[in-house]
């Protein structure tokens, strides 16, 4: 199961697993992306897709949603997430804020205390919690998003304890920049601003998160990578990054 599946990791993730034999559940806010998303898989690996539409914000619609699920569950990926606006704290929008604390740490919140009772059937249980390196180093006007990655962070951790006793694994992965929509819905549409984070880099792609999600999902069952923290070859952390035209010559 995947959350946020309509678009960059998440789509990216359903996409790997499926093409793998998986069936996947995939669950997102715009029905006729999910829509297409189930045809294309479908069709193109001969697997079981069930399309969920829901906001993981809306506690209610979320309980409905998986209490209706018939599938059996052994991986949940908490994929859904976003940053809304780049502000020093005394500017900050507050509806920016609770868009994602009750994204980021509430909807995350809320799919996992659903899916754990099918997870807990599992022979073969694993969280993957989809982090930042944001979660790790705060940066200059990051603030509340830097904040509820780094939520992510200790939730990962506490999840890892308190679901020993099911051997349910627990992995954290955290990217750095990564070309996806991120930027776009950061800024609310400016398509210039968004492409110009990634300007002269090799940002991480869709693509690249997956393949590592995937990899950590098929490691033998008494093997857990509890946190995994990956960037492009152009950034260090959350703050340092390097433009190709600032590289030096050996």
């Amino acid at each position: 199961m995947i959350t946020g599946a309509t678009s960059g990791f998440g789509k990216a993730i359903a996409t790997i697993f499926a093409s793998n034999g998986y069936n996947v559940i995939i669950t997102g806010r715009r029905e006729d992306r999910l829509n297409e998303l189930k045809q294309i898989l479908e069709a193109s690996y001969k697997v079981n897709v069930t399309s969920l539409k829901f906001d993981i914000r809306e506690k209610g619609a979320v309980k409905t949603a998986i209490e209706n699920l018939n599938s059996a569950v052994d991986i949940l990926v908490n994929n859904a997430g976003l940053a809304s606006g780049l502000a020093p704290i005394d500017e900050g929008d507050t509806d920016d804020w609770d868009l994602m604390i009750d994204t980021n740490i509430k909807g995350l919140l809320y799919v996992t205390k659903q899916i754990l009772p099918l997870l807990k059937k599992s022979p073969s249980p694993h969280i993957f919690n989809i982090g930042s390196t944001a979660g790790k180093t705060a940066y200059k006007n990051g603030n509340v998003y830097c904040a509820t990655k780094f939520a992510v962070d200790a939730l990962n951790q506490s999840m890892r304890i308190d679901l020993l006793p099911y051997s349910i694994k627990v992995t954290a992965i955290n990217p750095g920049m990564a070309e996806t929509e991120f930027s776009i819905v950061r800024f609310k549409g400016d398509n210039i601003r968004a492409k110009k984070v990634y300007e002269d880099l090799q940002p991480l792609m869709a693509e690249d998160i997956a393949n590592v999600v995937y990899y950590c999902a098929t490691l033998p069952p008494h093997v857990c990578i509890n946190d995994l923290t990956l960037t492009c070859t152009n950034q260090a952390n959350a703050i340092y990054t390097l433009k190709n035209a600032e590289r030096l010559s050996p």
